[in-house]
């Protein structure tokens, strides 16, 4: 009991007389230096869990509008009107002021929602005046964006790169998120499309991501995203066996003598196989090679896939190209039969491959294999990497595992001799 004499301040209560405790004296004075004064009681508040159960029951109604609060989120509560309609709130202290703000009607806005709005709402309030991120503007859907900056993009891509991210973005980006907004993409969307992806579709999804990531990095710096918010960082790629094969003597033997019954009648198609075979060059390397290029003892190109290249030509490249008359400087080496465009190989290449017992030969395991045949001649790394045109030194590692086998055939023959030296069979 909160006791008062002598105070003037105003205390919220009721007075009673000094002597009200003797139950015999009626004739107390109610004079303010007589009296002491006992605080109101605060009448409870109705609290309850504001869920969709609670907001279906059927509420007692009063002659004045009353407020039921959530019992777990201070500030929510649930208003009933003498009407019969109930009203979700939040209350909220604003700069010293309190105010409520009304959320809906229960028989058109769900508990959960109304819930989670009334906790946005006393989380910005709580956060007012401290800095805010800055807010990405309405942005375009990822359809909208490619048709309209994928040429911006194209201009730094070599025209087999545009064709191959042409072609990932029409198979695999575009139905994921051509109609979701550029803003809109997060790495949750991306996981979700790699898990989409899992078994047939994983060569497609690592093929695609890049291009993605491309699209959302050019967004970062057109100020359609958020800077560092591109959701492909980070994102891991399916882990896919080595394509890598080698030919073994026996099939460089049955390889040649196919190309040596075919060269009558294809003899463009064998040159460049034998090419390729000499220099470990790459195919659009010698399938657009013009005559320019040709300085012997080596082919300088202007362009490649790691930018200007030298391809240096031993003996038996130069006889293959000395089978030909030199043309013009922008004339093609190889071309068709009309005399305008490179030969197309891939046809007579499927076929020839067939002939020779190898059907999982791929253009591209010729050069694969002059590295293994570098390897097997004890030739350093470092060198297969000059004549490959490696740009990293990592590239050209990856043949390190070849060596391992010539040094292992080179301390067993050591070991074998050894062996002899000192009387022990080997």
């Amino acid at each position: 009991m909160l006791e008062v004499l002598g105070s003037r301040h105003a205390v919220e209560g009721h007075p009673i007389p000094e002597n009200d405790g003797n139950s015999a004296t009626f004739e107390g004075s109610f004079a303010s230096d007589d009296c002491h004064m006992v605080p109101r009681r605060r009448k409870p508040g109705r609290r309850a869990l504001l869920d969709g159960n609670f907001a279906r029951r059927k509420l007692p109604l009063r002659e004045t509008e009353y407020c039921i609060w959530d019992t777990e989120l201070a500030g929510f509560g649930l208003r009933v009107r003498p009407s019969g309609n109930y009203f979700w709130f939040v209350r909220v202290r604003h700069r010293g002021k309190h105010r409520r703000i009304s959320l809906g009607r229960t028989d058109e806005l769900d508990a959960s929602i109304a819930r989670a709005q009334a906790r946005r709402i006393l989380a910005e309030v709580a956060l007012d005046g401290l800095p805010k991120r800055a807010v990405v503007k309405a942005t375009p859907t990822l359809s909208d964006f490619v048709e309209t900056y994928w040429d911006d993009l194209s201009r730094v891509w070599k025209p087999s790169t545009i064709k191959r991210n042409r072609n990932a973005w029409r198979l695999s980006i575009e139905p994921e998120f051509g109609a979701m907004r550029v803003a809109d993409i997060m790495p949750a969307d991306i996981h979700r499309w790699r898990d989409g992806c899992s078994g047939e579709g994983e060569t497609s999804f690592n093929r695609a991501v890049p291009v993605l990531a491309s699209l959302m990095k050019y967004a970062e710096a057109l100020r359609m995203r958020r800077k560092g918010s591109n959701p492909c960082r980070g994102m891991p790629r399916f882990k896919r066996p080595k394509m890598e094969r080698y030919l073994t003597p026996a099939e460089y033997r049955r390889l040649g003598a196919a190309l040596r019954e075919a060269e009558a009648e294809h003899p463009i198609p064998v040159s460049i196989l034998r090419l390729l075979m000499f220099t470990g060059a790459r195919l659009g390397e010698i399938r657009f090679l013009r005559w320019g290029m040709v300085k012997p003892p080596r082919l300088v190109l202007p362009d490649s896939k790691t930018g200007p290249k030298v391809i240096w030509l031993n003996s038996q490249a130069l006889e293959v190209l000395a089978g030909f008359e030199r043309g013009e400087d922008d004339a093609l080496v190889f071309v068709n039969s009309r005399g305008k465009h490179p030969v197309n190989i891939e046809p007579w290449w499927y076929n020839l491959r067939r002939r020779c017992a190898m059907p999982d030969l791929r253009v591209h395991d010729l050069r694969h294999s002059f590295a293994s045949t570098a390897i097997m001649d004890n030739v350093p790394l470092a060198t297969i990497g000059k004549l490959l045109g490696h740009v990293l030194p990592e590239t050209t590692a990856k043949y390190a595992h070849l060596s391992d086998d010539v040094i292992g055939d080179a301390a067993e023959r050591i070991s074998g001799s050894l062996a002899q030296a000192i009387g022990l069979r080997s």
